[in-house]
């Protein structure tokens, strides 16, 4: 029998309402002193330093990370509940997203005490970006084809490859690189990678960027020209890059960022059906029961992760996350159905002001900007075709 896709429906706490509010004010505050204005998508394409470290300075990153690395020692739905709200209104989350997002836990399960102390706190502060180094030219979302290699030398190793379509890396400090650190067994494809912690600063690395169709610059292509890695940047054990990195697509692929880019689109047309701009379309509830659905179904992934955590290390959550959820899966299903519906709100909007809307209203803004990033929505993360493969042998169908 294969274990619930789904974990149990969770219910929000009082404690976590009243965070919600609590970050829904100083959201709304923001908007209004104009430090920000609202736009999709924006974990991946809104930057702003100064309100990450704003983030930082109010406890709202590294919430789950240990106060003695610099972190809030708070709890995975709590998290959910800042990231959440941040996505919702629309705010420039990109410059922390991926490290606060994967990188922080990442370095919590596999990193050294000394590659804690000297990221985690600069990572809560909102001072340390980092980005994700797994996909690579012609391997699509097969990580396990990865070309990179990890050439073995005096006190390190000697990186040489090409990553690709890598978020944030013009701006960001280091990345993740996946590589292979052995030779490929065809019969074992997922033996011998590794994983490497990579300043993008050093010398022997080139960024080069990857300029989308409306002229934005979000990816990149990074350019491993033998930069040599020392032995104490290698992020867990040689060999076991596999496993690492599949356990980071969990929160990855899970999050509310996979149903709520496009959030802010469909709230605008909310408020122009009750303004009377737009008439009134019974379809504008069906979407928001979706997004309500996602809603419940990732903050539960929230919880068990959590409970994960707390097993891994032996915590009172130990008992309660053995064998309870296939997490992996559940996330797929999740990423599935929430970039779906993603795309199908910039669809309905568009459908909604075919015959005509003013250039320059938010709503067209928005509706633009939607339009130009829909095609990446089920592509970044793995496609949902490879993710449709995850969640059928996870429910034992393959």
């Amino acid at each position: 029998m294969p274990r619930p896709l789904i974990p149990p429906i969770v219910t929000e706490q009082p404690a976590l309402t009243e965070l919600r509010h609590e970050v829904r004010a100083f959201l709304a505050e923001q908007i209004r002193a104009g430090a920000f204005v609202p736009h999709v998508d924006t974990w991946l394409t809104r930057w702003d330093r100064d309100f990450t470290r704003e983030l930082g300075r109010r406890g709202w990153l590294g919430m789950v990370v240990p106060p003695e690395y610099g972190g809030q020692g708070r709890s995975y739905l709590e998290r959910f509940v800042v990231t959440e709200e941040l996505l919702v209104v629309g705010a420039p989350v990109a410059a922390h997203w991926i490290a606060e997002r994967q990188i922080g836990p990442s370095l919590m399960r596999y990193g050294t005490e000394e590659q804690k102390q000297a990221f985690l706190p600069g990572i809560s502060r909102g001072e340390i970006v980092f980005g994700i180094g797994m996909s690579e030219p012609d391997s699509g979302s097969d990580l396990a084809s990865v070309r990179t290699r990890a050439e073995r030398v005096d006190g390190g190793w000697r990186l040489t490859g090409t990553k690709v379509w890598t978020s944030g890396a013009h701006e960001a400090d280091g990345f993740f690189a996946l590589a292979r650190s052995a030779p490929l067994d065809p019969a074992h494809r997922h033996d011998g990678l590794s994983q490497f912690i990579v300043d993008l600063h050093a010398p022997e690395i080139e960024i080069r960027p990857i300029i989308s169709m409306g002229g934005d610059h979000h990816f990149n292509e990074v350019h491993l020209g033998g930069v040599v890695i020392p032995d104490e940047r290698v992020l867990g054990q040689i060999g076991d890059g596999w496993s690492q990195v599949t356990s980071e697509l969990g929160f990855e692929r899970s999050g509310p960022e996979r149903f709520l880019s496009t959030f802010q689109l469909l709230a605008a047309a909310a408020s122009a059906m009750n303004e009377g701009s737009l008439p009134l379309d019974a379809g504008l509830g069906r979407h928001v029961a979706r997004v309500a659905a996602l809603h419940h179904m990732s903050f539960a992934i929230s919880s068990a992760l959590e409970e994960q955590t707390e097993s891994d290390a032996g915590g009172p959550g130990a008992s309660a996350a053995s064998g309870a959820v296939d997490v992996d899966t559940a996330a797929a299903a999740v990423k599935v159905l929430g970039t779906t519906e993603e795309g199908d709100i910039t669809d309905y909007v568009d459908t909604l002001t075919a015959s005509g809307w003013p250039r320059g209203d938010e709503l067209f803004s928005l509706l633009e900007a939607a339009i130009l990033q829909r095609p990446g929505f089920t592509l970044r993360g793995g496609t949902n075709e490879i993710l449709r493969g995850v969640i059928a042998r996870g429910l034992g169908l393959r």
